[in-house]
């Protein structure tokens, strides 16, 4: 049986970001499914996003889900209405030196000689201001896609807050 860590963890930058998968073989890929949901058009009133106000690491499990929960919220609008879109992208590379806690463990295991690590997984680094997640929405859902953001942050480490832009029209030529 070895010893589970837990995503608290990898939320903090505590290192340089090892991102190179040549010296890591089996480094798993993102659990992100799709960056993108939705239809993109040209004629979107706001643009909501989902802004990071501190600096942590995100797994891309937690990305995966919030990204899940957000498009849930949306699809009460219809997948035509709305354009989610996951904006940063999980490639540190998590290393994990798995340690065995059972009794006996300690003729087993050799502690933290060669402790570098198997890759466990991968998470996105955020910076304080970074956007996380953007959704372009009509004026009339707009309620819904702070609904659906709300719905996002749940899923994600820490404070986050929401922004709504205005977007500007494209003046046609006649």
């Amino acid at each position: 049986m070895y010893l589970d860590l837990h995503g608290s963890n990898y939320r903090k930058i505590a290192s340089m970001a090892y991102t190179s998968k040549v010296y890591a073989p089996g480094t798993p890929n993102p659990k992100v499914a799709r960056f993108t949901t939705g239809k993109f058009r040209d004629d979107y009133d706001y643009k909501v996003q989902l802004v990071s106000t501190s600096r942590l690491q995100i797994r891309s499990n937690a990305l995966e889900a919030a990204r899940v929960a957000a498009s849930k919220k949306l699809a009460l609008v219809g997948e035509e209405n709305f354009h989610l879109r996951v904006v940063t992208y999980p490639f540190i590379i998590m290393r994990e030196n798995k340690m065995i806690a059972t009794a006996g463990a300690d003729r087993l295991q050799e502690g933290m000689r060669k402790a570098f690590g198997k890759p466990i997984g991968v998470a996105a680094r955020v910076e304080i201001g970074s956007v996380i997640l953007d959704i372009l929405i009509k004026a009339e859902n707009l309620e819904k896609a702070k609904a659906a953001m709300k719905a996002a942050t749940t899923k994600l480490p820490f404070k986050y807050k929401i922004v709504v832009i205005p977007l500007e029209k494209k003046l046609e030529a006649a």
